[in-house]
């Protein structure tokens, strides 16, 4: 069995403004609640990991990069192949390859 990252959390302040940016980039989110958790969103990627935003509730945001490879087609505007390194509503950068 291969490494790989099987889920990311990130925390928002603005999680409908984040929801709303990635949702733009193509990924496709579903609200969720864990039992006695907060709502948050989840979206699947394509390789069968989950990308969820989580309200901050005071936690801090953090000031982590995200990769993503995704098809441009799917994005909102879609943008060409290539590098694009774009900021999300908190303030992450968050570095696309565009295929």
């Amino acid at each position: 069995m291969s490494n790989a990252i099987t889920l990311m959390v990130i925390y928002s302040e603005q999680m409908e403004e984040c929801r709303s940016f990635y949702s733009r980039l193509g990924l496709h989110f579903e609200q969720e609640k864990h039992g006695t958790g907060p709502e948050h969103y989840a979206a699947v990627l394509g390789d069968g990991a989950v990308l969820e935003i989580y309200p901050a509730n005071g936690k801090p945001t953090g000031r982590a990069r995200i990769g993503l490879s995704l098809p441009g087609s799917r994005m909102v505007p879609p943008l060409e192949s290539g590098r694009h390194v774009l900021t999300d509503p908190d303030g992450r950068k968050i570095d696309i390859h565009v295929s």
